[in-house]
């Protein structure tokens, strides 16, 4: 943008800060680029980390777009400077229940971390099969997050003779539950959520990845988008392999829409904010075209299923 002239003029300054994946860091985080004057943040991933630098954002009246944060309850406080380029749990949790019940499963065990996130999309999922009595839920429970070992947990699972384990928090845990689970000869297919999608997920299991399968939104290198395609393409240049997940991504649509509305309408949070909910329409991005809705929501159906493959690909399935 920079390199274009900036916008009307003037150029873009990036102020960064580390929020350290925790909600006490998030807020300090947050209270520093307020006081550095910043007009909009993007970030964060974490649900949890998001909710600790909302209501920082809000008082200050400063625009905040999160990337990667999936929680329902984010957008149902009434904030008109919030936004999310992610989708929410509730959309998540209508696929999963989609996508368990085309495959056949009756028996049903789930399992979280007690995050945010983690537990708004169980809790989703859970009652969307209830809604639709596709299923079972034999077993809903939470494991440790950051523990080595997860035997305990994998045999009150196993005991239980499910049909499949959805789960639906992130991708070390899912990693290191694939492994063991081939280690101890449990057989169970597993099903997580779109924290799962990170290639390092490949690294902790190794070959129990394989036939590993998550809800995601769809990947870069699957949209079939001149903007898309570019930026690959660049970004692979310059960092030798493709981004290790969307997330990442979504961010950088995230500094997409708000290039567009400082461009219509200025650097005033406010006039970016009215742009976002009520001018945005349909904008060509990394991930596709996004709009808002008035809870500063992204409009559409993001989520399609992924599969590993035995080279640790993530192969995109047909609906």
């Amino acid at each position: 943008v920079n390199k274009a002239g900036g916008i009307n003029g003037q150029k873009v300054t990036l102020v960064v800060e580390d929020d350290g994946s925790t909600p006490r860091s998030a807020a300090t985080a947050a209270s520093r680029l307020v006081a550095a004057g910043v007009v909009a943040a993007i970030g964060t991933y974490g649900s949890a980390v998001t909710e600790a630098a909302q209501d920082i954002y809000d008082e200050a009246g400063v625009v905040h777009i999160s990337n990667g944060s999936t929680s329902v309850r984010l957008s149902a406080k009434g904030m008109k400077r919030c936004f999310r380029t992610s989708p929410r749990d509730d959309d998540q949790g209508r696929v999963a229940q989609e996508v368990l019940a085309k495959a056949g499963y009756r028996k049903i065990a789930i399992l979280h971390d007690n995050s945010a996130y983690s537990k708004g999309l169980a809790d989703e999922t859970k009652k969307f099969i209830e809604a639709k009595k596709s299923g079972d839920i034999v077993f809903f429970d939470a494991l440790v997050p950051g523990e080595r070992d997860y035997s305990a947990i994998l045999t009150k699972i196993k005991g239980v003779k499910p049909d499949v384990l959805f789960f639906s928090a992130y991708y070390p845990e899912a990693g290191l539950l694939l492994r063991q689970m081939k280690e101890m000869n449990i057989s169970i297919p597993m099903i997580g959520g779109d924290a799962t999608n990170n290639t390092d997920l490949v690294k902790i299991a190794g070959d129990a990845a394989a036939g590993y399968r998550f809800i995601s939104p769809i990947m870069p290198a699957d949209i079939d988008t001149p903007m898309a395609k570019a930026f690959l393409k660049a970004y692979e240049a310059k960092y030798h392999s493709l981004p290790s997940s969307i997330w990442s991504v979504l961010a950088g649509d995230a500094y997409n829409v708000l290039i567009a509305a400082i461009k219509a309408k200025g650097p005033d949070p406010a006039a970016i904010a009215g742009y976002l909910h009520n001018d945005l329409k349909n904008l060509d991005c990394f991930t596709g075209q996004i709009s808002f809705d008035e809870k500063g929501d992204r409009v559409g159906d993001l989520y399609r299923l992924y599969e590993v493959n035995a080279k640790g690909e993530f192969i995109l399935q047909p609906k």
